[in-house]
């Protein structure tokens, strides 16, 4: 299957509300990923006078506060007079949270405790009604590609910070996580307003969305690889060097970049689902290999399909597939519903994963891994396609048309050579003609 991407169609899908939308999905997410470090500076520099229990209070009142404060906001748009106005009061409000570290003692286990609430509940509060205005501006068409662009720019924003040096110190960390985070209200300035579109819809319950068969069905497998792969993550920490590790991590996230892109585009052409079931057997297969070969090599094909298969799974159960659920009605509460086990399997990672890896031989984690991820596919199997059919049989025409104007074009130009050719030689075969007529005419004027 050929993609090509016109710059006319490609400016046209870009709009500025899909572009605003972009902009503060990637804002949040990088300003997350940052303020994460400033908590785990900040537990790593009491962690000599903390013990298990502690740590766990610590990521456990985080990530509370975090999941509570998604699944309790959704309420709060129409309260706050729209979904612009509560976006503008989401970002400043994590403006001032970026700054707590100066105003809190982080030396001490109350200070650090009052900084990852505060952290936890700036951030998830606005987060689903974030991803829902994405929902809104985008088609399901391009939600895909629209969840890949989304993905990409946080790792490149990410990482360019990081080699701006921005990680060094807590002092610089803060002050450009606040900048950071206010320069999304520029953003929500040219945003469109969206309660004349929500108005006349209404927005499921919980206890709705979780009794979908649908949800259900994208929900457990997403359940069982968030859990799965988070609490493996500590085991190349504990075999490989540091040096290896480092660019194992490096080699990961470049090929989860790329394939975060590509993975959204072909969502948007064959579809979600086949895309899911890729997803999950290249990850079982990569877990597979470990589980034979636990050397360096086998390590570095590992993270290279965990990278495609964790590019392809992020934008799919991130971005993409609980607004192709919503069907068109508000989808902060299964934005709400469907992230949170992202959130509470970075907790697991954080907090009991290396009591577990310490406790089970890596081969066998290994095995156990792959075969899970690969019975999470049984799930998908039965899950519905929530790419419209119609827009994939119309993508599939398009092709077809445009490999058939492709074939006879070159029939044309073929055409076109051969009677170009046909008409040298017949004027070719002229000036023979004429020539022999001048030579015969020559003749006569001699001879008579």
């Amino acid at each position: 299957m050929i993609i090509r991407l016109h710059s006319k169609n490609l400016t046209r899908a870009f709009t500025r509300p899909v572009l605003v939308s972009i902009f503060l999905l990637t804002n949040a997410f990088v300003w997350y990923s940052y303020a994460i470090i400033i908590l785990q500076k900040s537990v790593d520099s009491i962690s000599l006078s903390l013990g298990f229990m502690s740590n766990m209070l610590i990521w456990g009142i985080h990530f509370a506060a975090l999941i509570g404060s998604a699944l309790i906001g959704v309420y709060l748009t129409r309260i706050l007079g729209g979904r612009k106005r509560f976006l503008a009061i989401w970002i400043l409000i994590g403006t001032f949270a970026s700054l707590t570290p100066f105003a809190l003692g982080t030396t001490d286990i109350w200070g650090v405790i009052a900084l990852g609430w505060i952290f936890g509940f700036s951030f998830g509060f606005g987060m689903p009604n974030c991803m829902g205005y994405f929902n809104i501006q985008t088609q399901i068409e391009n939600r895909g590609k629209y969840g890949g662009f989304v993905i990409l720019s946080t790792g490149i924003l990410t990482v360019g910070l990081d080699l701006l040096g921005i990680s060094g110190g807590l002092f610089e960390l803060t002050i450009t996580l606040a900048v950071w985070r206010a320069i999304a209200l520029v953003a929500v300035a040219f945003s469109k307003p969206t309660m004349k579109i929500e108005n006349t819809k209404s927005a499921p319950s919980y206890r709705t969305v979780i009794s979908r068969k649908p949800f259900i069905l994208y929900f457990v497998p997403w359940v069982m690889f968030a859990l799965l792969n988070y609490l493996t993550t500590p085991v190349g920490q504990n075999v490989l060097s540091p040096s290896v590790l480092s660019d194992l991590q490096l080699l990961g996230n470049v090929f989860m970049g790329a394939f975060a892109l590509v993975g959204g585009v072909f969502m948007d052409l064959v579809g979600r689902k086949r895309l899911a079931i890729v997803g999950f057997v290249m990850l079982g297969l990569s877990y597979s290999i470990l589980g034979f070969a636990n050397d360096t090599p086998a390590w570095y094909v590992h993270n290279v399909m965990n990278g495609i298969s964790w590019g392809i799974l992020y934008v799919l159960f991130v971005v993409t597939i609980w607004g192709d659920l919503s069907y068109a009605v508000p989808s902060d509460k299964l934005y709400a519903l469907g992230v949170s086990p992202f959130f509470f399997s970075k907790f697991l990672q954080l907090t009991i994963s290396a009591q577990i890896v310490a406790a089970i031989p890596i081969s066998a984690i290994f095995s156990f891994t792959a075969l899970f991820l690969f019975l999470a596919v049984l799930p998908l199997i039965y899950a519905p396609e929530t790419l419209p059919e119609k827009i994939m049989k119309d993508r599939q025409l398009k092709t077809y048309l445009e490999k058939a104007q492709k074939i006879a074009s070159k029939a044309q130009k073929k055409e076109k050579r051969e009677k170009e050719k046909e008409a040298e030689e017949a004027e070719s075969e002229f000036q023979v003609k004429q020539e022999d007529l001048e030579e015969a005419e020559e003749l006569v004027e001699e001879y008579y």
